[in-house]
């Protein structure tokens, strides 16, 4: 279906000024709105995340509004020349690769400049990986979208320590080239919970894996590019007793309590033997007297 650069539907809409961030499709370019043509169609310029990506999308549709790049790399740099066109009553769009723009990608300092300016913003929604995953998973619709998780295996621990107890639905941004190392902290942090691993939606070999996250073994997969992991919410399972421990974990709260506390002893054991913090931490303490 062809759109000329002035079409809307049944009705011709009046654009006004201002920035635009205009929803692209995350893998089928089918799942554009029609809506995201016709403002990028009579757009005076598009801001990109990656010309060479978005040409394919803007050619397909016969758009041939103005680009630019803007990335993380040079956002700075064109923040001011992007602000003054736009007060001088100029119609902007800002798309990035895939997706909504600012969602984990490019853009937050621009929209940040635009408020700080009384200028007008203006959401043009469309595909978005995040619900996407979501609405396939079978978990909980309540959800923290946390995004892409930090390089340092030590960070990544320290975030995922922090959303232990989150108890809906969590969606992560995660690259194949780090997935093994990500899927090592969940089996220590989501053991009791499920996950899913949304590969290549909306194209051609989309595919979904989904295990227990203790069972998942992610090498048996061949998995590439950007991947949309979605962990469940947290499933009631049912905690041990003290009884229900073997001696060789109580020997290891001992040897464990010459090097550490009984707050980190506890937190420990309480979430790989699925026991009570206060179990575990009051058992500590009969251990010192």
């Amino acid at each position: 279906m062809q759109f000329s650069s002035k079409e809307n539907m049944d009705k011709k809409q009046e654009i006004k000024p201002g920035l635009y961030v205009v929803s692209t499709p995350i893998g089928n370019l089918q799942d554009i709105t029609l809506r995201a043509i016709y403002i990028l169609k009579n757009s005076e310029l598009i801001l990109c995340e990656d010309t060479r990506t978005s040409i394919k999308l803007l050619k397909k549709f016969n758009i041939n509004t103005k680009m630019i790049s803007y990335h993380k790399f040079n956002e700075k740099k064109r923040l001011g020349k992007i602000i003054q066109l736009i007060k001088n009553n100029k119609i902007v769009s800002l798309i990035s690769d895939a997706g909504t723009p600012v969602i984990s990608d490019p853009g937050m300092i621009l929209i940040k400049e635009c408020i700080k300016n009384n200028i007008a913003l203006h959401p043009v929604p469309g595909a978005s990986a995040v619900t996407s995953a979501l609405s396939v998973s079978g978990f909980d619709e309540k959800f923290l979208f946390y995004g892409f998780l930090p390089n340092s295996e030590t960070q990544i621990k320290n975030e995922i320590k922090n959303l232990y107890d989150f108890p809906y639905s969590i969606i992560f941004f995660v690259s194949s080239n780090k997935i093994n190392k990500v899927i090592k902290i969940f089996k220590i942090f989501f053991s009791e919970r499920k996950i899913m691993i949304a590969k290549e939606m909306t194209k051609i070999y989309e595919s979904f894996i989904r295990n227990e996250v203790n069972s998942l073994d992610v090498s048996k997969y061949n998995l590439k590019g950007e991947l949309t992991v979605v962990i469940s919410n947290k499933l009631n399972v049912k905690k041990k007793s003290l009884n229900e421990l073997g001696e060789s974990v109580r020997s290891e709260i001992k040897l464990m309590l010459k090097k550490y506390s009984n707050k980190d002893v506890s937190n420990f054991i309480s979430k790989r033997e699925k026991i009570s913090k206060k179990i575990i931490y009051d058992y500590c303490i009969s251990l010192k007297k």
